[in-house]
């Protein structure tokens, strides 16, 4: 067999990287230009033999139904990477597989397959006398809150979206509204993408409009990307949207939360904290005063509520009489 030059072995491992998994595809050209980006001094010829030279040899294919062609990995292949996994790395995506089953839509985890397939793979070689086998049957996730299955999401949709978004490029999109039969049409400057829980939101400006908007992505019915670039507001920063509360639905600013926990309800505060600027007062009878500052949100309201009677609400008053009125409608209907 004829060595392989240093150089060859190099661009041909960075060619492997670059191709994407099946149906994302990169044609010669484009290889040719990433490769020449990198610096390797090489030419669209010799990109065009590489690839069917590495395709006798791994699971890559060609999609030739128009011009130009094409280059995938195939939709079954088995992760290709070096180093291989160690036996902790294959645990921990075996569990990372656990967690993410009830989190993620399918078409997101169907992306995220071949990784988890590795691990498995790699779980089931090690040997029996091995105590590390045995450790997926020892391990588990467990959600905190009451678990949801994930909505569905088109895959071509996701794909689309997503490329639109790396690429900065605007969206047509038909967009399905909650308790809706009829698809309105949007034209979008897609922003970022925010897993909340179960629902994966694209933050987005639609047509010329300045204010941002959050669409649930498993309602977009379509999507086309367009020619046009994406028009992304002067200083915008993702980090600080989220931390401004604008994923917590609603928010009308920060308020000063004041409350009383009972029963030990409020203990985790002391180790996982709601905000950063808060302090825990231990009470002479066992209960904990909290004072934090915090977004006034809809999902503040629901955990409050979802803590029950382990909770009393006492600043602002406006959102004790909120939470005091929904108490009362919640009696009102128990009681019929």
């Amino acid at each position: 067999m004829a060595k392989l030059h240093p150089d060859t072995l190099l661009r041909q491992w960075q060619m492997l990287r670059m191709i994407p998994r099946f149906p994302l595809k990169i044609t010669a050209g484009d290889l040719h230009q990433k490769l020449r980006a990198e610096q390797f001094d090489v030419t669209k010829r010799t990109v065009e033999r590489d690839l069917l030279s590495l395709s006798e040899m791994f699971p890559l294919v060609s999609d030739e139904r128009d011009r130009p062609f094409g280059w995938s990995w195939s939709k079954d292949a088995h992760i290709f990477s070096l180093p291989g996994l160690s036996h902790t790395e294959a645990l921990t995506l075996a569990m990372v597989e656990q967690h993410l089953n009830t989190l993620l839509p399918s078409s997101t985890l169907q992306q995220l397959q071949p990784y988890f397939d590795a691990a498995k793979h790699h779980l089931k070689s090690i040997p029996q006398s091995e105590r590390t086998r045995s450790c997926l049957n020892k391990v588990r996730t467990v959600p905190p809150s009451q678990p949801l299955l994930p909505p569905n999401i088109k895959p071509v949709v996701q794909q689309t979206v997503y490329e639109a978004l790396l690429a900065d490029h605007q969206l047509d999109i038909k967009y399905l509204k909650r308790g809706q039969k009829i698809a309105v049409e949007y034209r979008i400057h897609p922003i970022a993408v925010v897993q909340r829980g179960h629902i994966t939101y694209l933050y987005c400006r639609i047509s010329d409009h300045e204010d941002l908007r959050t669409l649930a992505v498993h309602r977009i019915q379509s999507a086309t990307m367009l020619d046009e670039k994406t028009d992304v507001p002067s200083g915008f920063s993702i980090d600080e949207a989220i931390n401004s509360g604008k994923f917590g639905f609603f928010t009308s600013g920060l308020i000063t939360l004041e409350a009383i926990f009972y029963n030990g309800v409020g203990d985790h505060l002391f180790e996982t904290p709601l905000s950063r600027e808060q302090t825990l007062t231990e009470l002479e009878n066992g209960a904990v005063k909290l004072v934090a500052t915090v977004p006034n949100t809809l999902q503040l309201g629901w955990w409050i509520l979802g803590l029950g009677d382990g909770i009393e609400v006492i600043q602002p008053t406006t959102l004790r009489d909120q939470i005091a009125s929904t108490i009362d409608k919640m009696q009102a209907r128990y009681r019929e």
